[in-house]
């Protein structure tokens, strides 16, 4: 009938037999998200506050935090709703937006940690050159690039589920949305659907994993020129922190794309044990890497206690 063929809503999946643990699990996620959300904020009043701090790299540090927040807020507050109030269902047009934010967001951080790459390669690679290069105009303009990318290339997964029809079971494989996940549960042919999706991550995700991997052997040769293995370790510290968190990023992210893509067979806590991880644990680990690796930031958490 009508109501099949556009949903009024979905049904947020719940681990089966844990049920009566949620509200355990939700005191575990609320406190890593009240850990994230104290963690980037410090990071944000921290950098904005240290005059030493007003450099590239930590105003993309800024951006990062500031996508982590966005990221984690369109999520977790709805999963705690869920698992606190049993409120399982989602409006159709809210997984939509949820699915674009989650989607977009994603896409910026990573085009974020491509630049946070460059700009680790110019400062080795061409250290005279790295302040006439990476300016304040130019972290402005990369980072309103990357909002521009990751809107342009996902818009378009919300629209192309927007007219399909739903008439198989409304239950999501996750506490949030995601395209692949919605777009299962459609009772047509979702091919160009598929094919877009596949393509906007490779072109966006993808390509950005390929290129930081790049900028990352040409540090690695660049390193390996110097005199000393001690001058060797004190320049590539300096990527330590940022070489974590693009760990942090992807290893969750390739992680959900394999559970997605092999794992249709996998109990469900597997499927929602994976999209929390990647949802949280970037946002929880971000600022606490680079609050252990820069000293400035250091001195400032402690004044604050």
């Amino acid at each position: 009938n009508s109501s099949d063929l556009s949903p009024s809503f979905f049904i947020l999946a719940s681990i089966p037999g844990l049920e009566a643990a949620h509200f355990w699990m939700a005191i575990l996620l609320c406190s890593m998200y009240i850990l994230a959300v104290t963690g980037n904020c410090a990071v944000l009043f921290i950098v904005k506050t240290e005059p030493s701090l007003h450099a590239p790299m930590y105003f993309f540090l800024c951006m990062l935090a500031a996508i982590d927040l966005a990221l984690s807020t369109s999520t977790v507050p709805r999963i705690l709703s869920f698992y606190w109030f049993n409120t399982r269902e989602i409006s159709f047009g809210a997984c939509l937006v949820q699915m674009f934010l989650i989607h977009t967001l994603s896409a910026i951080e990573s085009t974020v940690l491509l630049a946070m790459a460059v700009d680790r390669y110019v400062a080795i690679c061409h250290p005279l050159r790295h302040a006439a290069i990476l300016t304040n105009a130019a972290t402005v303009k990369i980072g309103l690039v990357a909002m521009a990318r990751g809107v342009l290339f996902f818009l378009p997964l919300p629209l192309l589920l927007l007219p399909l029809p739903f008439c198989r079971s409304r239950l999501l494989s996750h506490s949030f949305c995601l395209h692949q996940d919605v777009m299962n549960l459609a009772c047509t042919n979702t091919t160009p659907s598929a094919v877009y999706g596949l393509t906007a991550i490779l072109l966006v995700m993808g390509l950005d994993a390929i290129l930081i991997c790049l900028s990352y052997v040409l540090i690695l040769k660049a390193v390996l020129r110097l005199a000393s293995w001690k001058e060797r370790l004190k320049v590539f510290s300096t990527c330590v922190a940022h070489i974590c968190v693009v760990l942090a990023f992807y290893v969750p992210l390739i992680g959900l794309s394999v559970v997605h893509r092999f794992g249709k067979d996998l109990a469900p806590s597997v499927h929602i044990t994976m999209g929390n991880i990647y949802i949280l644990v970037p946002a929880v680990l971000n600022p606490i890497i680079y609050g252990v690796r820069t000293k400035q930031i250091q001195r400032r958490i402690l004044n604050l206690i």
